[in-house]
């Protein structure tokens, strides 16, 4: 009653004291530093006792963990993602600038925190508390304070979904989770907003990568999430010690399963739109992520002769999906299709070895015997390219690269290395079996004479490397087209004057998620081994880029494609 100052957000005068002895405002919860004073009499006269403030959450509870909310989780997520791009050469402004001002947005876009809490929203969330306790007193709500994902750890404090800070309500919602509003936020509507997960962390990064115009594609970020170089797998190890996970926690943060590129990538395009970007900067033919680079990137990777990039320029050019306006990413416009940039790259080479090497499991095969034949007989300039040889080489390689990493898969252990203990009581126990499991898988090694992981090799762009210096021939990026090229109007010409479409009707996407059909044996098995290797590079489905192929197609022969039959089989111009 003697306290009669103004709300500072509603200028209101209608105020509350919580169990803290703080006081707070009735009509918009917002809570004040400013504490009651209470006289006390029992035990002293004439002296004044001021009640000590327990502060915002329970710093300390009864298992020695602190009161934390999911989105605190997932922020500390991103920070450790972000440290991890930053240690693999990703600029620095994309950690505390550029996803620090998208995170922000978010929680402010889903009313997680710098927004005023709708009143309907948060008695919503008092009647669950109150639902499952038993307690009268008005809970205290936590303050607003500026998340930064340079912030220390632990010291993190959010408006998320509402819910009481008391020791009884904590209590009661550790039950089922570690977390304050572990239980609320898996029964949030998923349809009323953008509910974070751990996919969506890597769309968050991709995002900003993006938006610099990082060097770094979607399929390099998951290849290096999988390989270990970013948290994503079992990322709640790294958690504070007092940030306890049990229950619904490790259904939100516990992952065990490898990130998809089409789940990812799709989410960065509703998160774009749900945080009503502008924009994004231009991709220029100087950008990493041009074509025209990236086709040069493949090629190297591929071991592919270094004069197709003049025939995928071409192609690039003639399509004109090597224009700004198509590249550049615009959130929310449904009129464009959006890019996936490595895809429509690898997709690009694939038209260009169809058009001069065709692809149909017959003329390939005679273009390298006939190449074969000058290469006996030619002593100057640089050899003919054999598409047989090629073949071989790159088989042998893909073969050996997809096994490696079909057992290192197979024997990926999905426990984290860290055990998780829900109480102080039995960390010692926890801890002792942990050891104990080590101990004992450390002998089996050592009597099965298996042989001790190697340390993980430095991150590369390359996932194939292919030097000039090898005398077993096994490089081709100085060989020559000379055997499949001919000179025509001051123009180099593919001697090849047919070409076959993957499909002459392209499906809507709506429908099926697919552009076009894509299965092995409806196709020649040159075209689906260029698919395969492509497919390994980038860790995604031949259909994928099976789809971006038959769209450049259609592009590139759109004036030729008069009359489009029904039937949905390949087509010989």
């Amino acid at each position: 009653r003697d306290f009669n100052e103004r709300c500072a957000q509603c200028s209101e005068v209608n105020w509350g004291v919580t169990d803290g002895g703080r006081f707070y405002c009735r009509s918009c919860h917002n809570v004040t530093e400013r504490t009651r004073e209470v006289v006390n009499t029992d035990f002293i006269s004439n002296t004044r006792v001021q009640t000590i403030s327990k502060g915002l959450r329970k710093q300390e509870k009864n298992d020695g963990g602190c009161e934390w909310y999911v989105c605190e989780g997932f922020q500390l997520v991103l920070k450790k993602q972000a440290e991890a791009l930053e240690a693999l050469g990703v600029c620095p402004q994309m950690k505390d600038e550029i996803l620090y001002n998208f995170w922000r947005h978010y929680l402010q876009k889903s009313k997680q925190a710098y927004c005023n809490r709708p009143a309907g929203e948060t008695m919503k969330a008092l009647s669950v508390c109150d639902s499952s306790t038993d307690v009268d007193s008005e809970p205290e709500r936590p303050s607003l304070l500026h998340l930064s994902l340079s912030e220390s750890e632990g010291d993190l404090l959010t408006d998320c979904s509402f819910a009481s800070s008391t020791s009884k309500v904590s209590e009661s919602t550790s039950v089922c989770s570690g977390s304050v509003d572990g239980r609320l936020y898996l029964m949030k509507n998923q349809k009323e907003k953008l509910r974070m997960t751990m996919p969506m962390t890597l769309s968050f990064c991709y995002m900003a990568l993006l938006w610099l115009r990082e060097p770094m594609t979607l399929s390099d970020l998951l290849r290096f999430v999988v390989e270990g170089h970013i948290p994503y797998l079992n990322v709640f190890q790294h958690f504070p010690e007092k940030m306890k996970l049990c229950g619904l926690d490790l259904k939100i943060f516990c992952v065990e399963s490898w990130p998809a590129y089409e789940e990812v990538y799709n989410k960065m395009l509703e998160l774009a739109a749900f945080l009503d970007l502008p924009r994004f900067p231009e991709i220029t033919d100087s950008c990493f992520l041009h074509p025209d680079m990236l086709c040069m990137k493949y090629l190297m990777e591929a071991n592919l002769p270094d004069e197709l990039h003049n025939w995928t320029c071409r192609v690039v050019k003639k399509t004109c999906i090597g224009d700004v306006d198509f590249l550049t990413l615009v959130p929310g416009n449904k009129s464009t299709r959006k890019v996936k940039y490595d895809v429509l790259a690898v997709a690009v080479v694939v038209v260009v070895l169809k058009l001069l090497f065709l692809l149909d499991d017959h003329y390939e095969w005679l273009l390298s015997d006939f190449a074969e034949e000058q290469n006996k007989n030619n002593k100057e300039g640089g050899p003919y390219f054999e598409f047989k040889k090629w073949y071989k080489v790159i088989k042998c390689s893909l073969d050996m690269e997809q096994k490696k990493l079909d057992e290192e898969r197979a024997k990926y252990l999905w426990r984290c290395e860290k055990p998780l203990f829900y109480s102080a009581n039995k960390k010692s126990k926890v801890l002792k079996r942990r050891q104990m499991v080590v101990n004992l898988q450390n002998q089996f090694g050592k009597l099965s004479g298996s042989v001790r992981p190697a340390e993980k090799p430095n991150p590369s762009s390359f996932q194939l490397s292919w030097s000039e210096e090898n005398t077993d021939g096994s490089c081709f990026h100085g060989h020559s087209l000379k055997g499949i090229l001919q000179e025509k109007c001051g123009l180099l010409t593919a001697m090849n004057t047919d070409y076959w479409l993957c499909t002459v009707r392209l499906c809507k996407e709506k429908l099926c998620g697919h552009l076009a059909h894509y299965r092995e044996v409806d196709f020649p098995q040159s075209y689906h081994f260029v698919l395969r290797l492509f497919s390994f590079l980038l860790r995604i489905q031949p259909s994928y880029i099976h789809d971006e192929v038959c769209v450049i197609e259609h592009k590139l022969f759109n004036k030729k494609v008069c009359k489009k039959p029904k039937c949905n089989t390949c087509l010989r111009k």
